[in-house]
């Protein structure tokens, strides 16, 4: 079966592309993934049923928002400020996530030895250090597979911000479904044919599929027919309309802007029972001026989070969602001759709220410079076993690859577990 990615340079503005990607990245059609049985379906007390991972491509700067020092030298233009926790201090343009700070779990120890942008940030999706001779399956993926699949309909997972998605060596219909524009919703719904006809066109393909799996005894065919099915339920069903924010009233709060928007969609889409959203969010490359890139980035951060935070609790669903942000590597605490800040892995801050993260949490920290690591370093592959830790998955349970190698999320990284109330 062919790797998602490859239908990455192909028109999708057909018919048929939508029934097939909509269905085969959104219900859960296995081709069987062999893996060791569930010991159990959640962890003893894990609170998060729902996780939103808000990711920063490019290296968001740690000096310039959650961990910003006294030292003149290395700030730069921005200016440190107080937050709603005495220990907890942000750069300047995080002033709405400042009044949230109670709700908080900082972690400002984050290491890494990626210091490219590929490789950084593969690991930080997937726990593991990209190799050419496997692709690894992202978050969504795995706590389907740990957990089963919640929904009839709708998908498991939903990646905001990119146009293409993969299950890595999980089955592809483990996919995150991918919504690029989070304004646009999902695109070619709109049926271009009438009903009656379009009914016969799916009778028609469901019976050439079938009649290949008699002849040739795949697995993979049987898929095609089963998510035929499912894709022509999605179309008829008003399950669509979880994807669509034009509606949403408090719109504008949350900055128009993608990032703003994608986690309005996030938030959209946990409360219509979506279990893994994850919004993707470019442009924290600041190699120049570093000070015009914060002043525009960070300020669409701070809304964005702020707003999604407080609309999470407004209706009940931030105890029961983990929301996490995390990016690649930080940025160097020299400033270069461009007056910007390079690529920097030693040193970095992620950050985490709800899902019974324990708030006003400082975990870690750097020296006076934001340069070295000083206490309780913390590794791509923990941070994602936090995550898990949260979910309530089973980290030591083993799932085979197609070539029968073992895996286990997050690598065998070790939760934070002092992060949880």
């Amino acid at each position: 079966m062919k790797h998602i990615a490859e239908l990455a340079g192909k028109d999708p503005l057909s018919r048929r592309y939508f029934m097939e990607m909509s269905a085969k990245l959104s219900f859960g059609l296995s081709v069987g993934v062999p893996f060791l049985p569930r010991a159990f379906q959640a962890q003893d007390g894990a609170k998060a049923k729902n996780l939103i991972y808000i990711y920063l491509a490019g290296g968001m700067t740690h000096l310039d928002t959650f961990d910003p020092k006294k030292n003149q030298g290395v700030m730069g233009d921005t200016e440190m400020i107080d937050t709603k926790v005495d220990n907890m201090k942000f750069g300047m343009h995080l002033k709405e996530l400042a009044k949230q700070a109670d709700k908080l779990a900082v972690i400002n120890s984050m290491s890494s030895t990626n210091g490219a942008h590929e490789q950084g940030e593969y690991i930080m999706r997937t726990g593991y250090e990209m190799r050419s001779t496997i692709v690894h399956p992202t978050v969504g993926p795995w706590v389907q597979t740990l957990l089963g699949k919640r929904g009839e309909i709708l998908p498991d997972s939903v990646l905001i911000g990119q146009s293409t998605s993969n299950a890595g060596f999980m089955d592809p219909s483990l996919s995150p479904l991918p919504i690029a524009d989070p304004s646009g919703g999902v695109p070619n719904t709109n049926l271009i044919v009438e009903g009656e006809r379009f009914d016969r066109r799916m009778e028609m393909a469901q019976k050439l599929g079938q009649q290949f799996v008699d002849k040739f005894k795949y697995t993979g065919p049987k898929s095609y027919v089963e998510y035929y099915q499912q894709a022509n339920r999605l179309l008829k069903s008003d399950a669509l309309t979880a994807f669509d924010i034009s509606n949403e009233s408090n719109r504008a709060e949350y900055g128009e802007n993608r990032l703003g928007q994608g986690c309005l969609l996030a938030r959209r889409l946990v409360e219509n029972g979506v279990r893994v959203v994850e919004v993707v969010s470019g442009g924290w490359d600041m190699h120049l001026d570093v000070s015009g890139g914060t002043a525009n980035r960070i300020p669409e951060l701070d809304v964005a989070v702020a707003t999604l935070l407080k609309d999470l609790e407004s209706r009940g669903l931030l105890e029961s969602t983990l929301v996490a942000i995390g990016t690649e590597f930080g940025r160097t605490p020299d400033i270069n001759i461009n007056s910007g800040r390079d690529h920097y892995p030693a040193a970095y801050s992620c950050v985490l709220a709800g899902g019974g993260i324990k708030g006003g949490t400082v975990y870690g920290e750097t020296d006076g410079s934001g340069k070295k690591v000083k206490a309780n370093p913390v590794k791509p592959e923990d941070f994602l076993a936090t995550i898990g830790f949260g979910l309530g998955l089973n980290m030591d349970e083993t799932v085979y690859s197609p070539t029968q190698r073992p895996f286990t999320f997050a690598d065998k990284g070790k939760p934070v577990t002092a992060l949880y109330a």
